[in-house]
């Protein structure tokens, strides 16, 4: 695999991974086009085409990547694994995914939930995302010794259904309230036409966010569930809480 993108080292962009062409998008693409909109980059690192799909060929499933990706104003790339449906746990894989983070340097990275209860490419993927973050960090590590270690800030999970939002983590919910960026969101999920003959994704991913909007006194919001307790500077850094009912 060649590299298909870097960042000017004083920027720390957000690398987000997804298991199928589609996922970040659906689950997260509120939260990459607000990050984008204000200056961040974002990078998305998708493990198949989505070979084992119902509905789409790769080709298509990469065509309407790339048109998603575009709109969200992230780049994107294509990992090669074992292909969709097929994605094991090996060392490989995540030393594979640890090159990626030592390549691009994110201060945050978004992955897949590690609850089972999904497709099994998405909690394997989130396994192979959190132990990659360590070994990015290993100077050591013969297989990437080439690039220097890298940590990152944070490793945030996404839950693509209401089933896979882990239930022993307390979120943090971000407000994607702002008109623009339902629209681009919306845009993104909609890119991916092959994924709406039978299921309506945009619909149950626009209901969470209004639900949990309306919860938190705002109008939408995504929530992410962080792998640690996030460390603040002062008490006065903190925003308001999600509790509004």
């Amino acid at each position: 695999m060649k590299p298909t993108q870097t960042f000017p080292t004083d920027l720390r962009p957000i690398l987000a991974f997804g298991a199928h062409p589609d996922d970040i998008e659906f689950a997260v693409g509120g939260v990459i086009f607000k990050e984008t909109r204000a200056g961040t980059p974002a990078h998305l690192a998708v493990c198949s085409r989505g070979e084992a799909a119902t509905n789409g060929t790769p080709d298509e499933r990469k065509a309407e990547a790339e048109k998603a990706s575009g709109i969200l104003g992230a780049t994107l790339e294509f990992i090669e694994l074992d292909g969709d449906a097929h994605l094991e746990v090996r060392v490989a894989h995540a030393i594979t995914l640890a090159r990626i983070i030592r390549r691009l340097k994110p201060g945050i990275v978004l992955a897949p939930s590690l609850v089972e209860n999904q497709h099994p490419d998405h909690y394997r993927l989130g396994q192979l995302v959190r132990d990659a973050a360590r070994l990015a960090r290993f100077g050591g590590l013969n297989e990437l010794k080439d690039l220097p270690p890298h940590a990152i800030e944070h490793l945030l999970y996404y839950a693509g259904t209401p089933e896979t939002e882990p239930k022993d983590i307390t979120p943090i919910l971000i407000d994607v309230s702002d008109e623009k960026i339902m629209l681009a969101w919306t845009a993104a999920m909609e890119a991916h036409v092959t994924q709406h003959r039978t299921r309506n994704y945009v619909a149950l991913q626009l209901a969470r966010a209004r639900v949990k909007g309306l919860c938190a006194g705002v109008e939408h919001a995504i929530a992410l569930f962080p792998n640690d307790p996030l460390l603040v500077d002062s008490l006065a850094t903190l925003s308001a809480s999600a509790r509004r009912f």
